[in-house]
């Protein structure tokens, strides 16, 4: 097989994903548009050696639809020869992107393809696709559907997480994400997003904020009445009859955020670095999706990086440094836990908590994120993994070269 190698990478910053954020003008097509200019312009990319462009979006409806992969690629000057692939693997769509980019081109089938991801959560709200999973009442009941919430707090039930413990890892994250945003530690492979006459909009990530567990305390716990009044709990139950009830613990503060924004990875094989005169930054040791429990929905990042060790002949002492996605804190406790790891090794730099969720983006960004700060701290080996609605995760592991 051949090697697989990152090159570059970029993305947006993430704005707040309402209508008072600062993307909410831009349509998902120019953000996918701008960070695709912005991966060209960084290295002076012949866009004709690019074989596909991959793109994750979950909601893929209005006017994130019509494959904004291929649409973007052509609004954004790309050669014309490159076509576009759009992708839903709900919250690792953007990171599956860089594993489909990285399969074809590990099975010669491509020299270089972009895998990215776009998501303005304030335009197209999440649901806007009316998949059946929502509103297909015999579906839901065979896929014991629930909101992510609720299978959130069934973690924190099942595993004794209290609100204060969720609400001190949410402070952390947003203690390290304004640390790392002060310190410049984003900024070399930030694109700063413009409106249409090239007036800058967002340089930075808009969602970080100074907050306190007090503040946090203050919050009401944002899917109880779901729970409660639309009886999610007692489905819930019935798949988990040995849990007496749900206790609902997680609120806006300690859950990601709804966010707009957009990413791209330029993965390739040797032979194109060479033609395009770049060297190449990591290799993408393996990859791994898995389904899981979908009631729960939640629990599926152990099992996926699990899975990709094995194919990487690895063992979790073998990586240096984890990006694990923060949909839930219950959900990062829970893997930390799992595989005995010390925070200090896991979200360095904050996460979603903090910076926001930008569904189809996020993978892409969190893998870029990982990159660099193996980078600034000389280290080999990073783990991105993410949970999925439906039950499902994936999981890229990258060994810097």
């Amino acid at each position: 097989m051949t090697e697989a190698f990152i090159y570059d990478h970029v993305r947006t910053p993430r704005g707040k994903g309402r209508p008072d954020g600062a993307l909410h003008e831009v349509p998902a097509i120019q953000l996918a548009t701008q960070v695709l200019q912005a991966l060209r312009d960084r290295s002076a990319l012949d866009t004709a050696l690019v074989d596909d462009v991959m793109m994750g979006c979950v909601m893929a409806a209005g006017e994130q639809g019509g494959n904004v992969a291929r649409v973007a690629a052509i609004n954004a000057g790309y050669a014309e020869t490159v076509p576009g692939f759009q992708l839903n693997r709900y919250c690792a769509s953007g990171l599956e992107a860089v594993n489909l980019a990285a399969a074809m081109v590990a099975a010669g089938q491509a020299d270089a393809v972009v895998g990215s991801g776009v998501e303005s959560m304030s335009r197209v709200p999440i649901a806007s696709d009316g998949g059946a999973v929502y509103t297909d009442p015999q579906l839901v009941w065979n896929t014991w559907y629930i909101p992510q919430g609720i299978g959130a707090d069934l973690i924190a039930t099942q595993d004794g997480y209290t609100r204060e413990d969720l609400d001190a890892f949410a402070v952390e994250s947003q203690r390290r994400a304004a640390a790392a945003r002060q310190a410049g530690h984003f900024d070399a492979s930030l694109a700063p997003v413009r409106d249409i006459i090239g007036t800058p909009l967002l340089a930075r990530d808009e969602t970080i904020r100074e907050v306190s567990g007090a503040d946090l305390a203050k919050l009401k716990p944002a899917f109880e009445a779901m729970g409660e009044q639309s009886g999610f709990d007692g489905v819930i139950l019935q798949r988990y009859p040995r849990v007496e009830a749900v206790r609902h613990v997680h609120t806006a503060g300690n859950s990601s955020g709804i966010a707009d924004g957009a990413a791209a990875v330029l993965v390739a094989n040797r032979a194109f670095g060479e033609r395009a005169g770049m060297r190449p930054r990591a290799r993408i040791r393996a990859y791994a999706s898995i389904g899981s429990e979908p009631a729960i929905m939640l629990t599926g990042p152990a099992a996926a990086t699990e899975k990709a060790l094995q194919r990487a002949g690895m063992t979790i002492r073998d990586i240096d440094l984890f990006e694990v996605n923060e949909a839930f804190a219950s959900v990062v406790l829970r893997y930390m836990r799992h595989f005995d790891l010390p925070h200090d090794r896991v979200n360095v730099n904050g996460g979603a908590i903090a910076m926001g969720h930008p569904l189809g983006a996020s993978g892409a960004m969190l893998l870029g994120i990982l990159l660099d700060e193996l980078e600034r701290r000389g280290l080999q080996t990073g783990l991105v993994t993410l949970c999925a609605a439906a039950g499902m995760a994936t999981t890229t592991i990258i060994e810097r070269v």
